[in-house]
């Protein structure tokens, strides 16, 4: 799940060598910290979240396959 965000977030912004995710993971949780550059940070969020949204229930239907909970956070 995290090469999954790292490719998705990289295919999104101007400055891919600075996607960074961070992942904790507890026995039934995930959760993915998404880092990217500030001026890339509204190409990941997206108008009124749509893209952030859009990210998220990709990565949950990959989740799903694990049978875990996945959390996506963007950070700064």
């Amino acid at each position: 799940m995290k090469q999954l965000l790292e490719h998705i977030a990289m295919a999104l912004v101007d400055n891919p060598e600075q996607v960074d995710v961070q992942v904790v993971e507890s026995e039934r949780l995930v959760i993915l910290e998404l880092r990217v550059a500030e001026e890339d940070m509204g190409k990941v969020i997206g108008k009124q979240g749509r893209i952030a949204k859009a990210i998220r229930t990709v990565v949950n239907a990959a989740a799903v396959k694990e049978n875990k909970r996945v959390v996506v956070e963007i950070v700064q």
